[in-house]
């Protein structure tokens, strides 16, 4: 087993030297700014700390995967901002504001062939499980972003929706990084199984937390303008869950064309009418607890405890 303190700091030695091909600089620029900065690195570190379970060293065998991950979670925001018309992406201008969004376009596609390359790197031995693991979520992650999209043109959608998009959007992608730290430790398929549920409904304690904290947050901690979800019209956790409480008025300040500050500020203030903060930070602590249940059936002791700490760190920032 690693200790965390070394994952963390090959993760930032990872991100620190990763490379890409240097001409035409108008293509490779923007995936060199978007790795520059930075990020929380959830899904690398995720695969290297279920990996580190096994082993006692980190090689390249997983250190590529591992920044494929990355990669092609960065090129999924390229992509997103372009679509949601995003200014901002952990407090920088994001690429299509900064450049033009076709060539976010162009730099986001070459990004995720570059991630495809990267989890080839996995040992011959689970190269098969892994590719098709990974392209299985790739495409996943693009069905939830479809189903992002079509929900913004309708007036509501049920809790069950949303749950099914976010897991598309984001709890795949996190039940991949660890299912994939468990195959190319070779672990066997039941521990891999357990580890992708683990991921997964971490993902969507993640994206929760994630609502709550683009309506509830700090922009100096969150990274991006507080409110952003609400001035978009979008259907985060937080709109679907007011919504089946009866909260008046929402689909209609959702639609308007106000000012943004007022706009937030009127949401808000519905949000609060229906005590949708509390009950957003008791889903967050819900999925953590189906995390650490589905860690604890296939882990023993000290690996529990080491994944417990990951979730723990991951909805310290909501609690």
């Amino acid at each position: 087993m690693i200790a965390q303190e070394k994952i963390e700091e090959a993760v930032r030695r990872l991100f620190s030297t990763l490379e890409f091909t240097r001409e035409p600089e108008g293509l490779y620029d923007p995936l060199r700014y978007m790795v520059s900065i930075g990020g929380k690195r959830l899904r690398p570190r995720l695969c290297l700390t279920v990996y580190s379970l096994f082993n006692d060293t980190l090689g390249p065998e997983i250190l590529g995967p591992a920044a494929g991950l990355e990669v092609f979670h960065t090129f999924t925001l390229i992509h997103d901002d372009i679509m949601d018309r995003s200014l901002m992406r952990r407090g920088h201008e994001t690429v299509w504001k900064k450049w033009s969004p076709d060539t976010a376009i162009l730099s986001g596609d070459v990004m995720c062939i570059d991630a495809y390359k990267r989890i080839a790197q996995a040992p011959s031995g689970c190269l098969g499980a892994v590719l098709d693991l990974f392209s299985t979520t790739a495409a996943q992650v693009c069905d939830g972003q479809q189903y992002d999209m079509d929900y913004e043109q309708v007036k509501a959608i049920t809790m069950q929706e949303y749950l099914k998009m976010i897991g598309l959007k984001t709890g795949v992608l996190m039940g991949c990084s660890a299912k994939m730290g468990a195959l190319v430790a070779s672990a066997p398929a039941e521990i891999a199984n357990g580890m992708y549920d683990y991921g997964y409904n971490l993902g969507l304690a993640f994206q929760v937390a994630d609502d709550y904290l683009d309506a509830y947050g700090d922009v100096k901690v969150f990274g991006k303008p507080i409110g952003g979800d609400i001035v978009n019209g979008k259907k985060s956790w937080l709109t679907v869950r007011a919504m089946e409480k009866g909260a008046k008025g929402l689909s209609e300040a959702l639609a308007s064309d106000e000012d943004p500050d007022k706009k937030i500020d009127r949401v808000m203030e519905i949000y609060d009418s229906v005590h949708v903060a509390e009950d957003a930070r008791e889903t967050i602590a819900r999925f953590h607890e189906k995390a650490l249940s589905a860690a604890s059936k296939v882990t023993g002791i000290g690996g529990y405890e080491v994944l417990k700490q990951f979730a723990d760190d991951l909805v310290d920032r909501v609690r």
